[in-house]
């Protein structure tokens, strides 16, 4: 457990010295090091600590921030296949913040409104899936879909009544773009909280993984142990769209993946998939800069090329 641990740690300062020293301008080793230590030119300094290093930290803490969301809902749907942007909570964050962006409000309001449009997209999810009966994870799955779907319509509809002015950045926002973060800090610190208070519960999401039932019958309080992931998952990813946008299918991979490789004790894999989760998306904003450098592309386009195919697979493999 600590050792796979300390490797993905590793992995993860690789990946954030790596992303602070390629980019338009590439920066040698030792370069880096020199502005590490406050000496470097201005030119280096400026380079490093006002653009790349807020930019790798937004990326990292939005990317642990939707692979934690996505370990959270696969747990409680007990479905691969679950994550914050298949089940429609990254269009209902978009949907809340995009509105008020239209409004003129600020930061503390838009981030508010992508929460609530995440909390409303989850009961709508899991209202129109239960129906009058108990809903399966395949019933789910699909409600999930459709509700993407129509997030995804209010979301064209508000786009077409936008001035133009406003609709290049919009665009760019809603696929995912990292430049756009104002301060990784905030992201951080949700991330961090958020590690905080599930780790403790990890022990009861392993035996909730077995089912409601099995873990009521163990002695775990099933109902307000679903509530704190039905919020919790809502609070990360809208945190995560107000930082770099509507990013998909990084909750998705990563869990998943863990998984197969480290098993499925939720106190491994839930740090593992913040850490992981930030890796990843490091990563892909890192190729999102360079691939076509000087010129860029939305971190967001990166993600899905990794994740149809992957989604895919794993659909066919659960038939």
């Amino acid at each position: 457990m600590t050792r796979s641990l300390l490797v993905l740690i590793t992995i993860s300062l690789a990946a954030l010295i790596l992303a602070l020293a390629i980019g338009s301008v590439n920066i040698a080793p030792s370069e880096l090091w020199k502005v590490i230590q406050g000496e470097g030119s201005r030119l280096h300094q400026t380079l490093l600590l006002d653009l790349r290093l807020p930019r790798t930290l937004a990326a990292f803490a939005t990317g642990g921030l939707l692979a934690v969301a996505g370990a959270l809902m696969q747990v409680l749907l007990r479905n691969p296949l679950a994550d914050p942007y298949v089940l429609g909570l990254s269009g209902g964050a978009a949907v809340g913040a995009l509105l008020a962006m239209l409004t003129g409000m600020g930061a503390l309001v838009i981030s508010g409104s992508a929460f609530a449009g995440a909390m409303l997209a989850m009961v709508l999810v899991f209202g129109l899936a239960h129906g009058t009966g108990s809903w399966t994870a395949s019933r789910l799955l699909l409600t999930g879909v459709v509700v993407a779907a129509g997030w995804g319509a209010v979301i064209t509809l508000m786009l077409a009544v936008t001035p133009s002015y406003k609709l290049p950045g919009m665009l760019y926002w809603l696929m995912g773009d990292v430049s756009y973060a104002r301060t990784p800090w905030p992201a951080l610190v949700v991330l961090i909280l958020a590690i905080a208070v599930i780790l403790p519960l990890a022990r009861n999401l392993n035996v909730l993984a077995r089912g409601p039932m099995q873990a009521a019958a163990l002695g775990v309080s099933v109902r307000p142990l679903e509530w704190t992931i039905y919020v919790l998952a809502s609070l990360l990813t809208a945190t995560a769209v107000t930082t770099a946008g509507s990013i998909g299918f990084v909750g998705l991979i990563v869990p998943h993946m863990l998984r197969l490789v480290l098993g499925n004790d939720q106190r491994i894999i839930l740090p593992a998939s913040a850490l992981a989760g930030g890796t990843l998306l490091v990563l892909a904003d890192t190729l999102a800069r360079t691939v076509i450098a000087p010129e860029q592309l939305p971190v967001g386009v990166i993600t899905a090329l990794l994740g149809v195919p992957t989604f895919l697979y794993l659909l066919h493999r659960s038939r």
